[in-house]
């Protein structure tokens, strides 16, 4: 699952550029009372909250239906009721957040995976201004790392 985090962020990055941090999400938008929050810029993106439902097939490997969520948070400084003029942002946040979304659908992550299709999608509001724009891609994993080592050699040759 590590090679698919990896993989998002560094896509994420090459297509993105503008954004200032992408990062694996462990909860950098939501501190707790006993936990300062971890200083993030925005726009930002977090990758996490996997779940996989797993099937064996034998013999040490297994096919999982999973899901990743991703979620693109942007600071909204701007006043966008419609009288202020700026109500344009609001459009802006949500054309950055089409354009994460069209750059992951069909992005295949390794060779072991099938490629990301979005599934569900939610946008929230985070005290502070701060907007998110959140989507869940489904995958399917094929996962050999617990493959019989003489089955291993025997399915190389």
């Amino acid at each position: 699952m590590e090679e698919i985090f990896i993989a998002i962020m560094e896509h994420i990055a090459e297509t993105m550029p503008e954004l200032s941090y992408i990062d694996e999400d462990y909860g950098q938008l939501e501190p707790t009372e006993d936990q300062d929050s971890y200083p993030v810029t925005f726009p930002c993106v977090l990758i996490g909250n996997t779940e996989s439902d797993w099937n064996d097939i034998g013999y040490g490997v297994q096919k999982s239906e999973s899901l990743v969520t991703v979620r693109l948070a942007i600071d909204c400084y701007d006043d966008t009721h419609y009288t202020s003029g700026t109500y344009q942002k609001v459009r802006e946040r949500q054309l950055k957040a089409k354009e994460l979304y069209k750059a992951l659908q069909g992005f295949q992550c390794t060779e072991e995976a099938t490629p990301l299709v979005r599934v569900k999608s939610r946008d929230y509001s985070l005290p502070g201004n701060i907007k998110v724009y959140e989507t869940m891609f489904s995958f399917t994993l094929h996962d050999e790392s617990a493959m019989q080592e003489g089955l291993k050699k025997f399915t190389l040759q």
